[in-house]
């Protein structure tokens, strides 16, 4: 049984709501989809003596199709070694475009 026929069935067993449900929560799913693979990188340039917080919304503008909640963790541990250990902000800035570009190549290489 293919999957599709497998969902039509499924789909006729549920109630009004229930099938309701499933194709609200099928568009969302269809929309997340058609965001990430229409969604290019819109590069932004970096500015001379830009900040650490400067740098994040740069890059958060220029990937705007990323969940930075995964990203978050390690934004957060740079922002504080940067701060709390007085690192320099240019190491910090180069880190932050790596972790911002490497995940965008995963986005990219997961949705072929």
């Amino acid at each position: 049984m293919s999957k599709s026929e497998r969902l039509r069935i499924i789909f006729k067993k549920l109630s009004s709501e229930q099938q309701q449900t499933l194709l609200e929560f099928s568009e969302f799913l269809l929309s997340r989809t058609v965001k990430k693979t229409l969604e290019k990188a819109k590069i932004i340039l970096r500015p001379p003596d830009e900040s650490v917080i400067a740098a994040i919304k740069r890059l958060s503008k220029s990937y705007p199709m990323l969940d930075k909640a995964v990203m978050l963790d390690k934004i957060s541990s740079l922002m504080t070694e940067h701060i709390m250990q007085g690192r320099d902000k240019i190491e910090i800035i180069n880190e932050l475009e790596t972790i911002f570009l490497d995940y965008y190549d995963k986005c990219t290489k997961d949705q072929i």
